[in-house]
């Protein structure tokens, strides 16, 4: 589950992270308000507007902005919210800003120079470890940091038993050239982020970029928070944080009626029974020549209403050129499916793709039979190869 930049910063306050501070705003009226509030609190005369999308590159299109007065924190709000705002990690049709947040301009002057580091925790799935990956190289993008000066990125693994040590907090500080005030906050920077993560459950915290102030304090500029929704279990108020109008509808809408669903870029629907199996059958869409539209997983009740909402999420996608329903029962009989199948097409209506459907399991011989028995435009299979070949056949 992913986080605004706001819900980010202030839930890495709570544990001690220092952060640029800042108040989320509707309307331009409220960032008005919000940067009156910040200049009574911190002293700030200029204010950074920034839209608040689950997105990265918000800078490079248009939604980061200096405001050096009222008049222009109004204006900039004005230009941003409501705004479909474009960057690297958005479609081209780009994600609406429906916020913003007003933030202090912490690149104040003072006796020593600003410098600007990327951090972030995530896990390395390689050595089962939590790591540490850090660079001088901050506010740019990491991926081209990587591929053309990689020796100027850092890891430190951490053992999840034993948790971050404080020679890992200073080596982190020392490896970023710094010394004095700065390298002590920054220890402290480093060893209550990693806290934060442990203590979260999050899967990622990226923080592009964490600035040293012109006085030697450390803080996050900026903050991508990533929970894991497993661990939501654990933490029910993290839950009042989702953002639904920043995902997917149709992935809200599958999980909202209890079907694991995830929106792809193919043109071929997939309805399965398991996660297994489901990987296994888009990988059969591949060798096919085709491309997988969704992951989508109906679990082992698949009955006709099921069926029934399964197929009009796939249909909701344009790019959908067939179906491809492949379940083994085993909890479930296969008639049962078949029924379910038949009954929601007739329930549907018009079904203008084609739709490929395998049953291997229980009852399979007579869900084939009353598959090829309906009368309905469907092509019914047994072996993998064939659900190939079939899918191979409509895409021509």
């Amino acid at each position: 589950m992913n986080l605004h930049e706001y819900q980010g910063k202030d839930l890495l306050n709570s544990f001690g992270v220092e952060i640029q501070r800042g108040i989320v705003a509707q309307t331009p009226a409220e960032a008005v308000a919000a940067a009156k509030k910040l200049t009574e609190d911190t002293g700030t005369g200029w204010h950074v507007i920034k839209a608040q999308v689950h997105a990265g590159g918000r800078g490079k299109g248009g939604g980061v902005k200096l405001a050096k007065n009222l008049g222009e924190v109004e204006q900039i709000a004005g230009d941003i919210i409501g705004m479909h705002l474009v960057t690297p990690q958005t479609s081209a049709e780009g994600k609406l800003v429906n916020q913003v947040l007003v933030c202090e301009d912490v690149y104040y002057p003072g006796e020593n120079e600003t410098s600007e580091f990327y951090i972030s925790v995530l896990l390395n799935r390689g050595t089962g470890k939590n790591m540490i990956m850090y660079s001088t190289e901050g506010g740019m993008d990491i991926e081209a940091v990587a591929e053309n000066t990689p020796h100027l990125i850092f890891n430190e693994e951490v053992e999840p038993s034993t948790g971050l040590l404080p020679f890992q907090a200073r080596r982190v500080a020392f490896n970023l050239g710094l010394s004095g005030k700065a390298f002590k906050q920054m220890t402290k920077f480093v060893t209550a982020l990693y806290t934060a993560y442990v203590k979260t459950d999050s899967s990622l915290f990226e923080i592009n970029p964490v600035l040293k102030t012109s006085d030697d304090r450390v803080i996050a500029v900026d903050a991508k928070v990533t929970i894991d929704e497993n661990a939501l279990f654990r933490h029910k108020d993290y839950e009042a944080l989702r953002d639904i109008r920043e995902e997917n509808a149709v992935e809200v809408e599958a999980k909202a009626v209890g079907l694991s669903y995830v929106d792809l870029d193919g043109n071929v629907g997939c309805m399965v029974n398991g996660a297994g199996l489901a990987m296994a059958t888009m990988d059969l869409i591949k060798q096919a020549g085709g491309e997988p539209a969704n992951f989508l997983d109906v679990g082992g009740t698949a009955d006709a209403e099921r069926v029934e909402i399964a197929f009009n999420l796939i249909l909701k996608d344009p790019s959908v050129k067939a179906i491809l329903v492949n379940i083994f029962g085993g909890i479930v009989r296969c008639d049962r499916v078949a029924q379910g199948i038949i009954d929601a097409y007739k329930s549907i209506g018009t079904i203008e793709v084609p739709i490929i459907v395998r049953l291997e399991g229980t009852n399979a011989d007579i869900a084939k039979k009353l598959i090829d028995d309906s009368g309905l435009d469907v092509h019914s299979v047994v072996e993998f190869q064939e659900a190939a070949d079939k899918v191979q056949e409509v895409l021509a």
